[in-house]
């Protein structure tokens, strides 16, 4: 009885501790909540269970500051390629998601008065988007529902039909736009960043990423009415009703009008959603293993496999879980480990494993033996669309991307299309690309939505090694036997500039133009292409390149590399360091 007691006051001593290093006190604006999350996550798996309430009582005070928030967001909105992303109550908070729900409301109220409008929209006036309405969902990150609730209140204000999907992941939700003829999306999401993050998508009704030309005027827009412009259809002195609660708006099955989007273009693709499940279920010999990192997918991969009910289904982290247990929830080497483990214990030849991000829009593969990052998987969907299923048609990668895409449509005499990095660059060639997919984890196909999923990713690798009765591994080296062997890497660092002054320092790196040698590993190399779209991308004479390019959202300088050689890689890192410090960057 003494050491339970003795326990106790420690643990009430600890809290009283982490609670003064956080600054937790009345005002919301200074306490760091998520920094005391973080450390009460870290005792929690250092000494158990008994530290979730403690966990709890911080998030209640996080809901606290959620609803009654009546500042402006700590850094100031900005819609870049992914939409909306800030700090869960600091920046994303009922108020500042009203606001900036009114000002996506304000693009389709200017419709009558700027038709060209609607070559970005989709629709051509407020009625016709008021009655087609809007698909709302959010991922499992906290304070979801109730900021979906806030985003509602708006749209129901303004005249807006809200199909409700509740928890789900960024490409049902755009499949649930193109199904059900909808206006546009909201997804609160911040797809795979850590747990103090929350984000808000938005999309048109082609159901892709929004153009520049809409997220700029969103971000123009919601800066206005957070500054005190106001809008009439935000009323901040009604209480906040999760959205679930509310008798104004559709529920529906999201996940169900992603299956019947993919059953409905199957002669497109050629991904038959059905056969493939029945036969996984029937097929003894193959196993898969799903890690949801306790994301939104951990609720659709039961129903997703269509009540296939045996062990060969295994999912991991299929918990609700809104500190991700403190790791950062993405699909990485440091991530796979459990799959990896998993797989290897099975007796089966067969072997599918697969780690998705929160959101559901990134998957990265393994079969228990090999790694497989999109950069190799979205070549091998092209591989086995073009000459395993017969279709012909072009490949779409962004720049940042592995050239063994371009290698394959090469031989195929088919074009490459390659913009700069963000999926919505894929805009131009929607329904003629067979396959579009970018180096961070994301694809699609054609016949299927122009937004990143998971899903797809997932059906594509079952029907691959069910299909050819081997794994993804094998199946990757037979294709790098035959075409060449490519090895991408990335990394980045941190810089003590950004924005224009830090596009200005790159600038410095055009002296590399074509024809100029650089130092690689010792061995000089001559630059035959330079790909300028999006930073710097460098090609060499074998092949091997590496590109530098600025974060757009932090004060950071990206690089990627590929090398033609397994071991070439790490000199590329490092020749791209070198010219970094060469131009005074690090």
């Amino acid at each position: 009885m003494e050491n339970m007691e003795g326990d106790a006051m420690s643990q009430a001593a600890k809290i009283k501790e982490l609670y003064k290093k956080c600054n937790i006190g009345k005002d919301h604006s200074e306490s760091d909540y998520f920094g005391l999350v973080k450390e009460l996550v870290a005792l929690r798996k250092a000494e158990g269970v008994q530290w979730q309430q403690a966990i709890d009582q911080v998030y209640a005070l996080i809901m606290d500051e959620i609803i009654c928030n009546a500042g402006e967001p700590v850094t100031a909105v900005k819609f870049g390629t992914s939409g909306w992303r800030g700090m869960i109550g600091k920046d994303l908070f009922v108020r500042s998601v009203s606001f900036v729900t009114a000002a996506i409301v304000d693009l389709y109220v200017a419709l009558d008065e700027e038709p060209e409008l609607g070559l970005f929209l989709g629709v051509t006036s407020l009625d016709e988007a008021r009655k087609r309405g809007c698909v709302l969902g959010f991922d499992n990150r906290f304070g979801g529902e109730i900021l979906a609730g806030a985003v509602t209140e708006v749209l129901v204000k303004a005249g807006f039909v809200v199909h409700y999907a509740g928890e789900s992941t960024t490409g049902v939700l755009s499949a649930a736009v193109l199904e059900l003829n909808a206006a546009f999306s909201v997804n609160l999401t911040p797809s795979h960043n850590p747990l103090e993050y929350a984000g808000f998508k938005y999309n048109a009704a082609d159901a892709g990423p929004a153009a520049t030309e809409l997220t700029g005027r969103i971000t123009e827009k919601a800066r206005q009415i957070i500054a005190g412009a106001g809008s009439p259809f935000v009323a901040l002195d009604k209480p906040v009703v999760s959205a679930a609660d509310r008798d104004d708006v559709l529920p529906f099955d999201a996940l169900g009008t992603w299956k019947q989007l993919v059953r409905n273009n199957k002669d497109i693709h050629d991904v038959h959603y059905d056969d493939i499940m029945n036969r996984f279920a029937t097929d003894t010999e193959i196993v898969a293993v799903i890690d949801s990192v306790h994301g939104a997918s951990r609720i659709h991969i039961p129903a997703l496999f269509e009540g296939v009910e045996n062990d060969r289904l295994i999912q991991l982290r299929d918990s609700s879980d809104v500190t991700f247990d403190g790791i950062a929830p993405e699909p990485s080497s440091a991530n796979m480990v459990g799959v990896i483990t998993t797989l290897q214990k099975r007796k089966e030849p067969l072997k599918v494993g697969a780690i998705i991000d929160p959101d559901g829009d990134r998957i990265r593969f393994t079969d228990g033996t090999v790694e497989i990052s999109m950069n190799q998987f979205g070549a091998m969907a092209y591989h086995f669309l073009h000459e395993g299923k017969g279709k012909k048609g072009m490949v779409a990668k962004t720049v940042a991307t592995s050239n063994l895409a371009n290698r394959l449509a090469e031989v195929f005499g088919e074009e490459t299309f390659e913009p700069r990095v963000g999926f919505k660059e894929f805009k131009p060639v929607i329904g003629k690309a067979l396959v579009y997919f970018e180096e961070s984890d994301g694809i699609s196909i054609i016949g299927h939505t122009p937004e990143k999923d998971a899903y797809i990713g997932l059906l594509l690798a079952l029907d691959m090694v069910i299909s050819r009765r081997q794994n993804l591994g094998e199946y990757l080296a037979e294709i790098e036997k035959e075409y060449g062997a490519f090895y991408p890497d990335r990394d980045g660092l941190p810089v003590s500039v950004q924005g224009e002054v830090l596009h200005a320092a790159l600038l410095k790196l055009e002296k590399y133009g074509v024809g100029a040698v650089v130092n690689v590993g010792g061995t000089e190399q001559r630059i035959t292409q330079v790909i300028d779209i999006d930073g710097r991308k460098m090609i060499f004479e074998d092949g091997s390149w590496l590109m530098i390019r600025p974060s757009g959202t932090e004060p950071k300088v990206r690089f990627y590399v590929e090398s033609r050689t397994k071991s070439g890689t790490a000199a590329l890192v490092e020749a791209a360091r070198g010219m970094l410090d060469e131009i005074g960057l690090i």
